[in-house]
């Protein structure tokens, strides 16, 4: 399995209690989908996957539990994608932003180089290397951000709400790119289209619980649930 999830909880300081024994696992090559209304612990989950909140529970990426001493390995082998890309992209060009993490990761320069060329291409920026990302559009940002985490070799590509703030062509480019990347997918998003067409299973959360988890095909069909848990089927 690329990811285990057993029995995660987890409250914030104020008491709120965010996940309730949350289970799941994700085999390698899946794409999943994770759904529900504002409010229902997605992000939270998230966050859990590289370890920038721990709960209480188990989770393994590859095999690897996620504990402090792991960090540094867990936060290379989940590339977390965050809804804003300015919370990912800081350095002056993009290369240096593609670069960062291999160079952390102690990697020879050739190495780094090679990195951020494979990455960019990954993504269809390789043309991009020099631009400065802060000039860039939001959809451009976006995919810069995806490279960013491409970079490190992840075991898993983890996103929230990719698609949020993009006009039409810069969605339609995400979804092609979401769609062909052979890698593992744990993908949040209120774009219930985008779901049905890249995502082949899907996870319903709510109120810090997983309500559901099954064959995109089948639950997008169960209208009442989805009305139930603030979903709308596209």
């Amino acid at each position: 399995m690329t990811l285990t999830i057993n029995t995660l909880n987890f409250s914030y300081p104020d008491n709120h209690i965010a996940l309730k024994n949350i289970s799941l696992q994700i085999r390698r090559g899946e794409k999943v989908a994770l759904v529900g209304p504002n409010g229902a612990g997605k992000s939270t989950l998230l966050l859990h996957l590289n370890g920038l909140l721990m709960g209480h529970g188990e989770i393994q990426v590859a095999g690897l539990p996620i504990n402090k001493a792991n960090l540094p390995l867990i936060r290379a082998k989940t590339g977390l994608v965050f809804q804003n890309p300015d919370d990912q992209l800081f350095s002056p060009t993009v290369f240096e932003d593609v670069a960062f993490g291999p160079l952390h990761m102690g990697l020879p320069e050739k190495e780094v180089r090679a990195r951020v060329q494979q990455a960019l291409a990954q993504v269809g920026m390789s043309h991009y290397v020099n631009r400065m990302s802060y000039h860039l559009s939001v959809g451009e940002k976006k995919r810069i951000a995806i490279a960013t985490v491409l970079s490190m070799d992840p075991e898993i590509l983890v996103l929230d709400e990719p698609s949020a703030g993009l006009d039409p062509r810069a969605r339609r480019n995400l979804m092609t790119l979401l769609h062909d990347l052979p890698l593992t997918m744990l993908v949040s998003t209120h774009d219930m289209a985008m779901v049905r067409e890249i995502f082949p299973r899907m996870i319903i959360m709510d109120r810090g619980q997983i309500i559901a988890d099954g064959a995109t095909t089948v639950l997008m069909n169960d209208t009442a649930l989805l009305e139930a848990h603030g979903l709308e089927r596209p």
